[in-house]
């Protein structure tokens, strides 16, 4: 049986005799009230309250770079949804019903395209109105894509973010290596030691991912500009839309330990403001290394990534579709990292992608054995 100490059933007490001024010690996001009776016993969750997903401290320095002195006010009006304040934002006014938080909870913030979203197997719609159609979570039309393999066996968030990953800052407890801790030699691609030594597992797991490219805030002046743009969506007094969202295969990059791993724009930002004399002006150019919550048995082939510039960022203008800078738009195209960067990160060096790419006798070998592979499954998937 549980022991029970004096602060539990000071926090128990707390919200049977005074569920308001429970809720309202949560809601408030300060160490008083209902909060700080749940920290009495559980002192080391304590620290997601003044943790990253409290503070928003990342989304805070984004700000503060694209719009230098104006940041803190970018942030309070456009920025600000999405905070931990008190226990009571994920666990409820009844947290010890025995009902632990379910991935619904999760969804609350992390939906549209981060992560949660993903797992799912649900994408962004594009935001023109015409597209803005069909099922809907959290408000938000989506389209079906396939969801993350751990997500069609019945995982859930909590069994890769454990509540001790989350109050210990750090962005997940387990890793793919954590559970796999042998990978089948039989793959073409496994038996390749420099795969696995030099790249994130979703380099190539990660079926694909939801990406944006070329985010375009702007603030009308007029009545007939809030008429034209009134079906955007809104980020605090801003209009917001993006020139392009995808749902492929993800670009590569280096992560923060160095490995190959998925990156995305996180934001390439243009801002139009008349008041300020603004017309998409572009105020980051930003890329992150992530890890795409739609991991699949099976991985993109040779060519997905080996001579394939687009992928590491490295287009050419002979293959260029999005005429950027004719369009007026200060940079050349977003899959050029001319201008940008990765910002936890890396692009993966010019240098490092030719040498990826020679045809070496090995390369050669382990391509047709690929492609042998890949005949092998189609015949026996004919004689079904």
């Amino acid at each position: 049986m549980a022991r029970w100490t004096t602060p539990c059933i000071v926090a128990c007490w707390l919200l049977v005799a005074d569920p308001a001024g429970w809720a309202a010690g949560l809601g408030s996001g300060r160490r008083d009230g209902a909060s700080a009776a749940c920290v009495r016993c559980h002192e080391p969750e304590a620290k997601i309250l003044t943790g990253v997903m409290a503070s928003r401290s990342g989304e805070r320095a984004f700000a503060d770079r694209a719009f230098g002195k104006e940041g803190k006010r970018f942030f309070a009006e456009s920025c600000g949804g999405c905070h931990v304040t008190a226990c009571a934002d994920c666990h409820g006014k009844e947290p010890h019903s025995g009902a632990r938080p379910d991935d619904g909870v999760c969804l609350r913030c992390h939906r549209g395209d981060s992560a949660g979203w993903e797992f799912e197997g649900k994408a962004v719609r594009e935001d023109n109105v015409r597209y803005r159609r069909g099922a809907t979570s959290q408000g938000e039309p989506f389209l079906h894509m396939l969801p993350d393999l751990h997500f069609e066996r019945g995982m859930t968030c909590a069994d890769c973010h454990p509540m001790s990953s989350l109050h210990l800052g750090k962005r997940g407890a387990r890793t793919c290596r954590g559970c796999h801790r042998s990978v089948p030699a039989r793959s073409p691609e496994h038996a390749i030691a420099r795969h696995l030594e030099t790249m994130a597992c979703v380099a190539c797991h990660a079926a694909w991912s939801s990406q944006e490219y070329g985010t375009f805030l702007i603030k009308t002046a007029t009545a007939a500009q809030d008429e034209a743009f009134a079906a955007l969506p809104t980020w605090g007094p801003w209009r917001k839309s993006a020139q392009l969202k995808r749902q492929d295969a993800p670009p590569l990059g280096l992560n923060a330990e160095g490995l190959v791993a998925p990156i995305r724009p996180r934001y390439v930002l243009f801002v139009t403001d008349p008041a300020r004399g603004w017309e998409n002006r572009l105020v980051a150019a930003e890329w992150r290394a992530f890890a795409p919550h739609t991991v699949r048995r099976g991985g993109v082939a040779c060519g997905g990534c080996h001579d394939n510039r687009s992928r590491f960022i490295l287009e050419s203008d002979a293959d260029r579709l999005y005429l950027l800078d004719k369009d007026g738009l200060p940079i050349r195209s977003y899959w050029n990292r001319e201008g940008q960067r990765v910002v936890n990160g890396a692009f993966l060096p010019a240098g490092r992608f030719a040498a990826m790419n020679r045809r070496t006798p090995e390369f050669t070998r382990q391509e047709v054995r690929e492609w042998q592979k890949v005949l092998e499954h189609a015949a026996t998937r004919s004689r079904r």
